[in-house]
Parts: structure tokens; sequence; C-alpha cells
């Protein structure tokens, strides 16, 4: 299944049914009166956030969607069928946002969220609500509401408790297969990942979601490479873990280059916990590795793990550490919301 995380389309609710002009035409009953029945309501367009669902690629062969008019009402006082509302699904982490692309309509955060996206006619009135002492055959009825239609742009932001960053080729991919069941591809050449993937990982008896997302490199943010494209991903996440190569000639320029490109981005992903580690450890001696891990905490003044994906030397350290920040940033905000609500710890 192709991965997309952007599409537009065109949505339309159903337009109400207009009421009947009718009037009793029965053997025996003399000035019947009127009897035309209301239109039907049109159907509306819903949206629903579902499990089980990590793309958009199903709204790139269908970009309409059309909900049905109610029908025109009839004699005998009845009234007209209703129109079919009708529901897209998208995954949990979509944004829907207007056609300037910039206004944000909704953000479907929770498992079966729905929101009203095109409100669907109601419809008119039969000439039997006209009826009065003065106008016995009334022959005036209502046409139906009319319908609302927009085009909007869907985009996805996967929800993710921790996001791997790095430049190409920095043992991403291997890190992720070595923390969960993902299968992600894994060669010896940059930008073997071309999509996010996620992972779900299990340490001492709790699980979170790592997303791993396509390596940055200088220039990123001007469109070099893959660009920035998929670094909205990591909005969501609490945490996130950089990995560097154990290997590489300039670790502090490396670690500087992809911050910068994330600091261009979006300050809210500079401004995020994070976990630096020296990959591929398995592939230079201890002692070479431990010298590049001094280096590289001198140069940025943080505490650096050693992984190795195929070895699986220093995963769990790194995963416990990731779910220690995962654990305080939930507090953090649930301590916020109870205090915008007046709550005094």
């Amino acid at each position: 299944m192709k991965f997309l995380d952007e599409a537009k389309v065109h949505v339309r609710s159903g337009r109400g049914g207009a009421g009947a002009v009718s009037f009793r035409r029965e053997k025996f009953i003399e000035y019947g009166g009127p009897d035309g029945g209301d239109g039907g309501r049109g159907g509306d367009v819903i949206v629903e956030a579902v499990e089980n669902l990590n793309t958009l690629i199903d709204f790139r062969y269908q970009q309409h969607f059309k909900a049905e008019i109610g029908m025109h009402g009839m004699g005998r006082n009845r009234t007209g069928h209703s129109g079919k509302s009708i529901i897209m699904k998208v995954p949990v982490g979509t944004q829907i946002l207007a056609e300037d692309r910039e206004t944000l309509i909704v953000d479907m955060k929770i498992v079966g969220q729905t929101h009203l996206l095109c409100r669907g006619g109601d419809g008119g009135r039969g000439n039997s609500h006209f009826k009065s002492s003065t106008n016995q055959a009334p022959r005036r009825a209502e046409e139906g509401w009319p319908n609302e239609e927009m085009s909007v742009w869907l985009r996805l932001k996967l929800i993710a408790d921790a996001g791997l960053v790095g430049l190409p080729n920095a043992g991403k991919s291997t890190f992720l297969a070595a923390s969960s069941s993902a299968r992600p591809k894994i060669a010896d050449y940059p930008f073997t990942t071309l999509h996010p993937q996620l992972g779900v990982v299990e340490i001492d008896d709790n699980e979170f979601v790592l997303a791993d997302i396509p390596g940055l490199i200088e220039g990123a943010s001007e469109g070099k490479g893959i660009g920035t494209r998929f670094l909205g991903h990591l909005e969501r996440c609490e945490v996130l873990l950089h990995l560097i190569d154990c290997a590489d000639e300039d670790p502090v320029g490396t670690y500087r280059t992809v911050r910068e490109e994330l600091e261009n981005y979006a300050d809210i992903l500079i401004d995020k916990p994070e976990v630096v580690a020296l990959s591929k450890a398995d592939q230079l001696l201890p002692e070479m590795v431990e010298e590049q891990r001094e280096i590289l905490e001198k140069g940025i003044g943080k505490k650096v793990f050693i992984v190795s994906g195929a070895t699986q030397q220093g995963v769990k350290d790194v995963h416990r550490e990731l779910r220690r920040h995962i654990v305080g940033e939930r507090e953090r905000r649930a301590l916020e919301g109870r205090e915008d609500e007046g709550y005094q710890p």
C-alpha cells in the first residue's frame, strides 16, 4: 500500500427536497383542502477518524464526495425521502484545512471522532402548512434549502510517541526494525526510507509508538533531498531520538546540521525533548566508539547513548530513556491542563 499524507477533495451535501402543492380529491369529500407533504432533508457530509488507517491513498482515486439530495414532498401529506449522508473515513491524526491550506477546520486526533463538514439542506414545507382561515386553498409551497459545498485539504500527521531523526543512512530503519515488529527497507545507500514508518516498542510491560521519517540533509528546509515534507509527522511526538553514525568524521557538525533544519522548519520541533545516540556501534572498535561519544558529548553538552541495531547493544537503554520522556511530557501537559482549569496542586 502506498503512503500518501496530503490530498485535496471536494465535498457537497444534499439539497433539501421541495414541498408539494396538492389537494385532496376523494369521492364524497367536498372541499378536501390542501395535503401537500414536506420535502425530505438532504444528506450530510461527515468525517470520521478510524483505526487501522495510516495513509490517505484512498483519496487519490476518489476526490469528490456528494451526499444524496432530499426527495420532493407528495400528496396525502407524504414527506419526501431524506437523502443518505456520506461518511469520509480518515486516519487518526488527519487535519482538515480550508482551500487556502492554512485555515484549520478540524483536527481528527481521537478514534471515533466525527465532524460535520457540510450540512444537508432542510426540506421545504408543503402547502398544507399555509392553510389559514382566510386562505383555505393555498397554492404555495417552499423550495428545499440549498446545500453546502467546499474544497478542503486533508493533511495526515501520524500519531507517534517518539520520532527518529538524523542524516540519511544513519541507521534509523535498522533501529526501528530492532525495536519493533516493523520491517522497513534497509540498505547501505542514502534515502532508503522514502516515507514514514511506524513501529510499536515494548519495554518493561509498557508500549509506545516510534516513527521513522526519511533522513534530512543540509538544505532540506530549502527543498534539497526529500526536504522537510515529512517533518510534520514529528509535531505530535513527545520526544525525538537523534541518531548519528558513530563512524561520522564530524559528529558535532552532523548534529548541528540536523538541528538547524528542524529549527528552520518549526520551533515546536526544536523545543521537544531529545535523546542523542551514536548508532552502528558494531562497525567500530569499542575504544573508537567511546572516543566518538566523548567528542560528541563535549561538543553538544548532552548525554550520548551508544546503540547497535544489529547486535541490540544499548537499544533497551534508549527505549527506557524515551519512555521516561514520554511519561514526563504527558504528566506535564496534564498538569498544565488542570492549572488552566484552576487546579491547585
